[in-house]
């Protein structure tokens, strides 16, 4: 069976959570077409494309009885089968034939999110308080379309001294 990542699914919306899930998009520098952000100076801009999370986490945290579901937390891209644990500021992803991002940051989030977590506890997801759970921001890089199942390709960054 292959293990290998893949988009397992693309969301957008005109502002807000959830975001839905389509088949394809065109990804471009400022993100993807036909996304929009309700608050767009905390999400968005360049440095913050694109939003990505694990399917992984969302069946984790759903199996802890959360009501969060792909493209719920806000995400564009919920990828299957990276090592997320591992993923961090400067990892780099080829996204099917022509997409190539930059993970910038991990995403903070917000209150819009607690919705979809027990006891509206969404700083599960929260970098500084669950490490690994985050969501995480990207820039891209060069622009092209992405499609469901479209394999990604981790080039993690080097990671300092011995």
């Amino acid at each position: 069976m292959d293990t290998s990542p893949y988009i397992y699914q693309i969301n957008l919306s005109p502002g807000g959570l959830p975001k839905l899930p389509v088949v394809s998009a065109k990804v471009v520098h400022a993100g993807i077409e036909g996304d929009s952000h309700r608050n767009r100076e905390l999400h968005g801009g360049p440095d913050r494309a694109l939003c990505l999370y694990a399917w992984e986490k969302v069946e984790a945290l759903q199996r802890e009885g959360h009501a969060i579901t792909a493209g719920a937390a806000g995400e564009n891209l919920t990828i299957a089968g990276l090592p997320w644990d591992m993923m961090q500021p400067g990892d780099q992803l080829h996204i099917g034939a022509e997409v190539f991002i930059e993970v910038t940051s991990y995403c903070v989030p917000c209150r819009h999110n607690a919705r979809w977590f027990v006891d509206g506890r969404y700083q599960r997801i929260s970098q500084e308080h669950h490490p690994g759970w985050s969501r995480l921001y990207a820039r891209v890089m060069v622009e092209g379309w992405v499609h469901q199942g479209d394999a990604v390709r981790v080039i993690h960054h080097a990671r300092g001294g011995k």
